[in-house]
């Protein structure tokens, strides 16, 4: 419910930013996702305020002049979102409108979050009912011929402003790589961290502080998709091990160490942490049998072991 000071641009100002304030400490600073559930944990004045829309993608609070988050849906691996957000060629995020029609209220809502500059949450799913939230985004632009808005992290939107942005490839590279630590990377992880139980694929530790989410195949290769079928959840050791090839995983998912290393004498972090592994299945898949590694991207990453070996 809400009171006479639910409106106006302080009551903007200040949702948007003890909404983010209560995100970060909610989700450890954007390294856990967050459920649909435990979002209506969040207030503001004492009384329970939705940051995410119950049943649309586009939640534009009619306290607000404009839109205040936006989410997309989660996708099981093979299933297709009722729209599809993407990446354009200028590295900015694209996020389709509700419906084609372009005064949908929701629509609105967005064009209106554009104009003004304002910041918003980008809930994105990673499993039934959990999102990862990503935040501040801004609408930098709309492209009605597409039926989307063009979407921007806060970097992202202040070097699309430069001049001459649009023409210079490296900035352009720069923004690339810019959207995906900020939006990509967090998706990657918290979807790899929950198929795989917040446990690491190895030797079944469960700090979620100490754990990585590994690509399989490396994102800068052809094959390197960003999805959970490309992702192991990996201690820091054994993603350390796996990433210089000491240690290789076979596509029938038994443990590998490079030879020279089962020859050595060392410490116990090589002895049990590493030797011992040698030989072994992994100790933790996910449940889902759509979701556990694909054994094509587990074969080439099992040749480019043995080759360095």
């Amino acid at each position: 419910m809400s009171d006479g000071s639910w409106s106006g641009d302080d009551f903007d100002a200040r949702l948007r930013s003890e909404a983010m304030a209560w995100l970060a400490v909610r989700t450890n600073d954007g390294l856990e996702p967050i459920s649909r559930q435990d979002l209506l944990d969040f207030t503001i004045d004492g009384n329970m305020f939705r940051l995410m829309d119950p049943t649309r993608g586009i939640r534009k609070p009619r306290e607000l002049a404009s839109a205040l988050s936006i989410s997309t849906t989660y996708r099981a691996p093979g299933a297709k979102r009722p729209y599809e957000d993407q990446v354009g060629s200028d590295g900015l995020l694209r996020y389709k409108w509700s419906t084609t029609d372009p005064n949908n209220m929701d629509n609105r809502g967005l064009r209106a979050a554009m104009h003004e500059g304002v910041p918003l949450i980008w809930f994105y799913g990673v499993g039934p009912s959990l999102f990862q939230p990503i935040y501040p985004v801004y609408i930098l632009a709309e492209e009605p011929e597409e039926h989307q808005f063009v979407i921007a992290t806060e970097v992202a939107r202040d070097l699309h402003s430069g001049p001459d942005s649009q023409a210079e490839e490296q900035l352009r590279r720069y923004v690339k790589a810019e959207t995906k630590r900020r939006l990509h990377q967090p998706v990657f992880r918290a979807t790899v961290m929950r198929a795989y139980e917040t446990r690491c694929a190895v030797c079944a530790l469960g700090h979620g502080e100490l754990l990585d989410a590994a690509h399989i195949v490396p994102d800068s290769h052809d094959a390197g998709i960003a999805a959970v079928t490309n992702g192991l959840a990996l201690c820091k050791i054994h993603h350390a091990a796996y990433d210089v090839k000491i240690l290789g995983i076979t596509p029938d998912l038994v443990v590998e160490i490079r030879k020279d290393l089962l020859d050595e004498i060392d410490g116990p972090m090589l002895e049990h942490g590493l030797k011992e592994r040698h030989g072994q299945k992994l100790m933790v898949v996910p449940p889902a049998r759509s979701e556990r590694p694909d054994r094509e991207l587990l074969a080439l990453s099992y040749e480019s072991f043995l080759n360095a070996g």
